[in-house]
């Protein structure tokens, strides 16, 4: 059942507390995208397992609810396939220092992590923490790894991680808790690209290997 609560002024919180997989986002993808053409609607923001709708300054956030929850009841699971972009990603070593850890946690060889990690194929759930950070779904229940006792004060642009049941990329430098295991050279977000981010919701992803240090 669908929960609208405001979260300010001007904006409601859309959520309920089913299971965040592919399917379920695929729904967010469409609500937020129905809601966001609403009369009343400045902006809509997919979360996980939620959507963000921003309404304009002169809006009832109570009729704007009552639409919402309509709305949420007619919404079908988006028919969407975004891009597809490959990601080398240089693992171990002095790019991915917890790589060791996260194979002593799974007690196999590190080499064994990136094969495991380079095979599936991840779709973007959302985008978030940082300007094109992406959280991609799809990584095998073999690599789900707790992040950090004690997150890093920083983490370099372009590491990529593991953090419970998800992977993602740091398009920036930034404190950070996640299991660093290797990094890319591929910019995430540049701010004189149009679209600035390389990612969006509903684009896929693969890694491929660019290179192992042990």
């Amino acid at each position: 059942m669908l929960t609208i609560t405001p979260v300010s002024e001007n904006a409601l919180l859309c959520y309920h507390d089913g299971v965040a997989d592919l399917s379920a986002q695929r729904k967010w993808w469409a609500f937020a995208d129905a809601s966001a053409r609403l009369p009343d609607v400045a902006e809509s923001i997919v979360g996980m397992n939620n959507v963000t709708v921003f309404a304009r300054p002169d809006a009832d956030l109570h009729a704007l609810a009552d639409v919402l929850r309509e709305q949420w009841s007619h919404t079908a699971a988006a028919d969407f396939q975004g891009k597809h972009i490959e990601i080398p990603v240089h693992y171990g070593g002095e790019y991915g220092e917890d790589l060791a850890a996260v194979a002593a946690y799974h007690g196999i060889t590190p080499a064994e992590v990136v094969a495991r990690h380079t095979q599936p194929v991840y779709t973007v759930f959302m985008m978030g923490f940082q300007p094109g950070f992406p959280y991609l779904g799809g990584l095998p229940e073999h690599l789900h790894t707790p992040r950090r006792d004690v997150p890093r004060t920083q983490v370099a642009a372009g590491s990529v991680g593991i953090g419970g049941s998800q992977t993602g990329i740091y398009p920036f430098a930034s404190p950070g808790g996640w299991q660093i295991i290797g990094r890319t050279e591929l910019p995430l977000f540049r701010a004189d690209a149009e679209p600035p981010a390389l990612l969006a919701a509903g684009d896929t992803v693969s890694f491929t290997l660019a290179s192992l240090t042990i």
